[in-house]
């Protein structure tokens, strides 16, 4: 079911062509795991005993300015170890030149290719800005669906901050992949197929759930 939320600021040309996200070139080696069948993840506690995760990504960058929805799935999916065409992806999201519609596209996509019908389902944060359940919510899904080896990926809008102070702005909307938490989920790994050269970053989530807020994410 779609909802007119998740789809009210659908992801335009625009959008990424103002914040630089326009993307031609070939694939980038920055944040990749090694060439295996299966991608290696890592399973840790830091230092002050808090868990933390990272799946190994065999990243690519999206192909043109509106292919974030397909990229950030087929980037999600390698950590499975799995190499799905981004060609074939869009088409089966309904991808244009306006972006793929609503994360309601892609949990589909991610679902056939894991080869279960339930790998994956839609959660909304249908707020203008996530609530401390919402993100309480959030924060438990990212874990749960990393530590079951795979990766969330959200639809979100407007900017954020990292960890590192660095600002992704993204007003028409964007789609990233979730690949690993640390600090038992209070600090999400964010794969953003936009830039190569920003390919890997970690921001909060609560900025994460904020960022999300008025669309979705695709989770175990």
């Amino acid at each position: 079911m779609r909802t007119d939320l998740i789809r009210k600021t659908a992801l335009t040309a625009a959008g990424l062509a103002f914040t630089g996200g326009a993307i031609a070139g070939p694939v980038t080696t920055a944040f990749a795991a090694p060439s295996t069948s299966k991608p290696a993840t890592q399973t840790h506690t830091d230092r002050k005993g808090h868990g933390e995760r990272e799946l190994g990504v065999r990243y690519e960058a999206q192909p043109n300015f509106y292919y974030c929805g397909p990229a950030a799935t087929r980037n999600a999916l390698s950590v499975q170890g799995k190499n799905i065409n981004v060609d074939d992806m869009a088409k089966e999201m309904g991808t244009t030149e306006a972006g793929t519609n609503s994360i309601n596209d892609i949990t589909p996509v991610l679902n056939k290719e894991t080869g279960k019908t339930d790998a994956y389902r839609s959660v909304e944060i249908s707020s203008p800005d996530a609530d401390a359940k919402q993100t309480d919510t959030l924060r438990a899904d990212v874990v749960k669906t990393v530590d079951d080896g795979r990766a969330v990926v959200a639809n979100i809008a407007g900017t954020s901050t990292d960890t590192d102070g660095n600002a992704h702005s993204y007003e028409g909307g964007h789609y990233i992949s979730v690949v690993g938490y640390h600090d038992n989920g209070n600090t999400v790994t964010i794969a953003d197929s936009a830039d190569p050269n920003q390919a890997a970053y970690q921001i909060t989530v609560e900025h994460l759930a904020d960022w999300i807020a008025t669309r979705g994410y695709a989770t175990s």
